[in-house]
């Protein structure tokens, strides 16, 4: 079944979502369904063929022809479409609807006549015998058809349908398959009478592997289209016991629009030392990136693959030296500079998050219950009791303020977390009970706590910093002329160190004191170094272990995420309309958008092109609005008469840290889910692809095409 209209130019789909109707089984009311939708591809195909694998969206049928409920959407008798407007493009994500005329109805009322009369011998007649290989086809096309609507679902093909797990012959792909055959599906009832089976599970992974490629080589020939791209991966996941590291890639398509895309797994195991060069490999060799065209990168990344990720970023980098390293707007700046630190109790801290927002995730209840401990240690502050409440209704843990969220509720969220596993009152699970044991026993560490802090007090200076450049343009274009007096205050802080540690450890100790909680050593250090325990007080330990560490990681990072390759990038942003008109009195540096000489039409025009730009902004008129935003600027019809500027937005649009609209970050947001929804044994990298871009225009002929190539003319020659 094909997801989308088969009438050509028509526009419905994700963005403008239509009712789909199948094709007419009777052959003279397809034949006219064929007929109207202008595509003489579809007026040879069969009535069959057309029911089974093709669809008109409601935009072309009149409204009075469409019956609508609660629970579906169904067409009335004897419909035909009669909508169309063929002669020029939709605009604005509307077709355009034509009324029928006197003769159509006619026509209409006399076919329906007719085809009563005659349905059933006519359709019987019509359908042609197919041959060996067309039967084979069909038979496949049948079987990617039940995958494809499977992996749109998330619904994972080798899973039980009915909750008892006895391999592929009871699993949900298999029951969908026995469903098609009581419908009358005569290709998969021949099959399994041939057979004793309609698909092995060998075969089942070879049309997974099929579908991985076709969506793949639809992202890529997209990305190509459009010139330019940014490269972008998240945590290594494991799938199947092996870490698999996720790849996004971020462009601007053709109609101007930032996309970001979620490209596929690329396998995280093997020797260090050349793993960044089989990866990178892998990308061009096999996904048919064009490495040359990369223009940014970022990573998303913690723990124990920090290191490795920062290899293969500078392997990139190396190997071509334009893809800038950037953020990623998926994460906040002070979550993505603590996640690669590897202190002990930074990662203690960031593994407790985890756990934090996994909790109070599950149950509503959980929530309410953490809400009524804030109340109770907040009683005459009413208004930050309420925020705190409102914060933490969020996923906070991931927040830029995150650390200084958790030092205002951990009391609260101690007390909270204690009483869920007390359980007086019966309310929760045992194994509720036990996850709350294993955070409190977390949160009542010291390494805990004074990594806490000091997090909190090193990650405020660069708090304001991190919330500007994922903000909008003015905000972006104001955090790049900051960076040096971030930088600045994060050096003074390292040159004094020693004060600014004994201030973070008297915070620390005064918690801990509230908390009842002994300051001591790690209990790491303490089991690996027990002769030098006598000797070595916590303040001292901390203080080199943890403090200094950390703020060398912070200026470290800060200057290899904002490097000046970077920030002149974001300064481009100062061309963005309102941001010229709030800065009237002040024209655009050339020399920030010189960086883009290599890559735009015509650099000799550049400078006169910029001056126009500028004065056509520079004064606004009375009621008018300038665009404030990338997005905006992009889609200004005027732009189109600034090529160079034009290709300039298009750039900046392909840089990883700036924020998305919604609409167009969505890729990441399914990439969870998935993670997320799934269970561990049914997560598969080819069927993460196929659901988080179910939206790819799929074509059954050309799958059944692709795997009769890859598997069984192989076959027939080996």
């Amino acid at each position: 079944m094909q997801n989308h209209c088969a009438v050509p130019n028509c526009p419905s789909g994700k963005s403008d979502p239509q009712p789909l109707f199948r094709f007419p089984n009777d052959a003279e009311r397809s034949k006219k369904w064929a007929e109207k939708c202008q595509r003489q591809d579809l007026i040879d195909r069969s009535p069959e063929q057309l029911y089974r694998y093709y669809r008109v969206c409601g935009k072309h049928f009149e409204t009075s022809l469409i019956d609508s409920d609660a629970q579906s959407t169904v067409l009335k008798d004897d419909s035909i479409p009669t909508a169309f407007d063929m002669s020029s493009q939709p605009q604005n994500g509307q077709a355009k609807r034509t009324k029928p005329t006197t003769k159509d109805n006619e026509m209409e009322s006399k076919g329906r006549k007719k085809m009563k009369k005659s349905q059933a011998a006519t359709a019987k007649e019509d359908i042609p015998t197919l041959s060996e290989e067309e039967e084979y086809k069909e038979y496949l096309k049948s079987l990617f058809e039940v995958l494809l609507l499977l992996g749109e679902q998330s619904i994972p093909p080798m899973g039980p349908a009915n909750n008892k797990d006895q391999g592929l012959g009871s699993s949900s792909f298999q029951a969908l398959l026995d469903n098609r055959i009581m419908c009358g599906d005569e290709v998969l009832k021949k099959r399994y009478n041939d057979n004793k089976e309609c698909c092995s599970t060998e075969q089942l992974n070879q049309l997974i592997e099929v579908c991985e490629k076709f969506v793949r080589s639809k992202l890529v020939e997209e990305i190509k289209q459009s010139s330019f791209f940014s490269l972008l991966t998240g945590d290594p996941v494991k799938i199947s016991g092996e870490w698999q590291l996720p790849v996004f890639v971020r462009y601007v398509d053709e109609s101007n629009f930032q996309r970001e895309r979620f490209v596929g797994f690329l396998n995280f195991e093997g020797d260090r030392d050349i793993l960044a060069e089989k990866l990178l490999s892998e990308m061009t060799d096999k996904w048919g990136l064009d490495m040359e065209k990369c223009r940014g990168q970022a990573h998303s990344c913690s723990g124990t693959h920090f290191n490795q990720i920062k290899i293969l970023a500078a392997k990139l980098m190396e190997m071509h030296p334009r893809a800038v390293l950037t953020l990623s707007s998926s994460q906040s700046l002070n979550m993505s500079l603590a996640s690669g630190m590897a202190q002990s109790g930074v990662q203690l801290v960031m593994f407790t998050f985890k756990k934090i927002e996994s909790f109070f995730g599950q149950s509503a209840l959980l929530q309410l219950e953490l809400e009524n401990a804030i109340s109770i240690f907040y009683p005459d502050n009413k208004e930050k009791a309420n925020e705190l409440k409102e914060i933490c209704r969020t996923r906070w843990t991931r927040r830029n303020d995150a650390f200084e969220v958790a030092v205002d509720i951990l009391e609260a969220l101690l007390l909270c977390i204690d009483s869920v596993h007390d359980n007086e009152d019966m309310k929760w699970s045992d194994q509720v009970s036990q996850n709350a044991l294993e955070i409190s026993k977390a949160l009542t560490d010291f390494e805990f706590v004074i990594a806490l802090v000091v997090l909190k007090n090193v990650m405020t200076l660069t708090q304001a910093f991190g919330k500007n450049i994922q903000g909008n343009a003015t905000e972006t274009h104001l955090a790049a002329a900051s960076l040096k007096a971030v930088l600045h205050s994060l050096k003074e802080v390292s040159d004094n160190i020693d004060v600014y540690h004994e201030f973070w450890n008297d915070e620390a100790l005064t918690i801990a004191a509230t908390m009842e909680i002994s300051a001591k050593l790690p209990r790491s250090f303490l089991r690996k170094h027990q002769a030098e325990c006598g000797s070595m007080r916590p303040e001292s330990y901390y203080k080199e272990h943890l403090s200094v560490p950390v703020v060398n990681h912070t200026i470290r990072e800060m200057n290899r995420l904002f490097c000046e390759d970077h920030l002149k990038l974001l300064r481009c942003l100062s061309l963005i309309p309102a941001v010229i008109e709030q800065h009237k009195s002040t024209e655009p540096e050339e020399v920030n958008v010189q960086a883009f000489n290599n890559d735009i039409p015509n650099a000799g025009t550049l400078s006169a092109e910029l001056h126009c730009w500028w004065v056509k902004w520079n004064k606004k008129g009375k009621g008018e609005t300038f665009p404030s935003s990338l997005h905006e600027t992009l889609q200004l019809a005027d732009v189109k008469f600034f090529p160079n500027m034009l290709a300039v937005f298009r750039l900046i649009g392909v840089l990883p840290a700036l924020a998305l609209e919604d609409n167009c970050n969505v890729a990441y947001k399914r990439f969870t889910m998935y993670m997320e929804s799934t269970p561990d044994r049914f997560k598969s990298k080819s069927l993460a692809l196929l659901n988080i871009n179910y939206d790819v225009r799929f074509d059954l002929d050309s799958l059944a095409d692709t795997y009769v190539k890859t598997y069984l003319e192989v076959q027939q020659e080996s």
